[in-house]
């Protein structure tokens, strides 16, 4: 196992380079993400197993999340506490080569578009989703989370700055992410247990709206990289949930005046049980069709094995499909990320522990 401390940052998000099989970003925040500053990593794994720091920004407020550029080598997006997204190109040592700043509050996630690869998305504590063309300064979609433009008529000072501020989540969208299997379709989640299909070339982007996590937050969404219709979400139920999203009534299908869903939601493909606290991010791999990672506010690593079907509900709860545990964070962990490159199983994670492990994740045991 593979470590870095990324000194008196706590860290919130771990990527892997798509381009070299030994860099890796990672974005951080001071005090945990509640006051001061953030920074940027780009980490080198060297031939003996060490990883230095090859460039690093500090920004005047926390990095909640970031996303590789998909068409430039050097170039890293992150999103900013202050509300903003940053470009970074690892030529340019001194500060971002673009600010985007639209959202009204922090920015929780970012993701690049794998298909088209000429646009990234945004998620925000604001309600709103945004696509942007890294080109331009303004954004060149918005949906809006609760059927809004996304402001609310609240302040546009960031939730973490307001003094003696009230901490409503309903409407945070904590993760949006591209389909890897079509350029317009977006996946995202937020704080009213919300799982949400958009489709951002339709004149109505929403497509599938439903309760994910029985109406606790869903914390984090993620498309399998072989089947299309299948997705993964965690959220603070503790629980990592498999959906089929053409066993789910879309939007257009419901019945005028009736409740598009009940309280608790649809019934999952299948449920992986074991985190003892909230899943902050599931990933499926992107090697095998069948696997998936979580990292949690339990501080441990998980490494599932999904062998749910369509006709098999439940498949896995009497062993969880549960693989491993890695257990080394001290801390809360927040991010993960899988390799894309040599050996598949090479995961790194990161947390508020101030470490980076890079490790292989075949080697967890249960």
């Amino acid at each position: 196992m593979l470590s870095f401390r990324t000194k008196n940052y706590n860290g919130y998000a771990v990527q892997y380079s798509p381009f070299f099989d030994s860099k890796l970003a990672v974005a951080s925040a001071a005090n945990y993400g509640l006051v001061g500053n953030g920074k940027l990593f780009i980490l080198n794994i060297q031939p003996n197993g060490e990883i230095i720091n090859e460039v690093s920004w500090e920004t005047q407020d926390g990095l909640f999340d970031l996303a590789w550029s998909e068409i430039h080598e050097n170039q890293v997006v992150t999103a900013n506490g202050d509300g903003s997204i940053k470009l970074f190109d690892i030529k340019v040592p001194n500060f971002p080569i673009m600010n985007y700043k639209e959202h009204q509050k922090e920015v929780f996630s970012v993701n690049w578009n794998l298909v088209d690869k000429s646009s990234f998305v945004s998620s925000s504590w604001d309600g709103t989703i945004k696509v942007w063309n890294p080109q331009r300064q303004q954004s060149i979609v918005t949906l809006a989370s609760d059927g809004s433009n996304g402001t609310g008529g609240q302040s546009s000072v960031p939730i973490s700055h307001q003094p003696n501020h009230q901490v409503n989540t309903t409407n945070c969208v904590y993760n949006a992410t591209f389909s890897p299997h079509s350029p317009s379709l977006i996946l995202s989640c937020n704080g009213s247990s919300k799982i949400s299909l958009w489709d951002i070339r339709s004149p109505q982007p929403l497509i599938v709206n439903y309760i994910g996590h029985s109406g606790l937050e869903t914390l984090t969404c993620d498309w399998n990289k072989y089947k299309s219709d299948i997705i993964a979400s965690g959220g603070t139920d503790k629980s990592v949930r498999i959906w089929d999203l053409r066993m789910i009534n879309r939007v257009d299908q419901q019945i005028p005046g009736m409740p598009s869903h009940n309280l608790r939601g649809p019934t999952p493909l299948n449920e992986l049980l074991g985190h003892e606290f909230a899943i902050r991010k599931v990933q499926w791999s992107p090697h095998n069709s069948e696997e998936l990672i979580s990292v949690s506010y339990d501080m441990t690593c998980r490494i599932w094995n999904d062998k749910s079907n369509s006709n098999a509900r439940f498949l896995n709860t009497q062993t969880g499909g549960l693989r491993g545990v890695m257990n080394n964070h001290r801390e809360f962990v927040i991010g993960c990320d899988y390799s894309l490159w040599g050996d598949p199983g090479w995961v790194a994670t990161t947390g508020w522990d101030e470490m980076v492990y890079v490790w292989d994740s075949k080697r967890l045991m249960r």
